[in-house]
């Protein structure tokens, strides 16, 4: 299991713990994905609390940790949309980080890698949500920083539209660490459409 002192490849790592800690998942054993895995923190960070293999998705090319990349545990997606990739087997859990693609997007396409019983952590960051629940700005990102309050209104928005599409939020925390510009953000446990609630 691991221990809050180790270390990942990027902070995501520290945002994911936190997750795991506060949501109880236990990951032993677990054929996970995580989508928009960038260095890849989220996917060290359920290799190192037991997962039996992640696939690592993302867009990019190149920006894979190398000691991830060579790990035998890790299949590389890269040059990979998340929202149109192919399952390549069904999977326990799928762990998202997508920044400027939204939830109601993100979400339901994790929903369609899921075993039965399945679960999703999202990382909901608001400051990027806030355009696209606001269609009338015109789809422009929202400014640089939130109030904490602001950010709290845009996650329950967020949930109650997920809800909306069968994935409602079993749970959610507020990561141990900000984002960008001193942003709050949320880590959002969301089971799949075949759990029981």
């Amino acid at each position: 299991m691991q221990e809050s002192g180790d270390q990942y490849v990027s902070r995501g790592g520290l945002k994911l713990e936190a997750a795991i800690k506060a949501f109880d998942i236990n990951c032993d054993g677990l054929i996970c994905a995580d989508f928009g895995c960038n260095i890849g923190g989220f996917t060290d960070c359920m290799l190192k609390f037991g997962a039996a293999k992640v696939y690592a998705v993302d867009t990019g090319y190149g920006t894979l940790a190398w000691t991830l990349r060579k790990d035998q545990r890790v299949v590389v997606m890269e040059r990979t949309n998340a929202l149109y990739a192919q399952c390549p087997e069904p999977v326990d859990l799928v762990v998202i980080d997508v920044a400027w693609t939204p939830q109601k997007l993100s979400v339901p396409a994790a929903g369609k890698w899921l075993k039965p019983g399945g679960m999703i952590i999202s990382l909901l960051k608001p400051v990027f949500e806030l355009a696209k629940l606001n269609p009338s700005k015109g789809g422009k990102p929202g400014p640089k920083s939130l109030a904490i309050e602001q950010s709290e209104e845009i996650r329950d928005q967020v949930c109650t539209q997920l809800a909306t599409l069968g994935f409602a939020p079993r749970d959610a925390i507020a990561s141990p660490i900000v984002g960008k510009g001193g942003n709050t953000e949320f880590l959002l446990l969301i089971p799949g459409p075949d759990s029981t609630q």
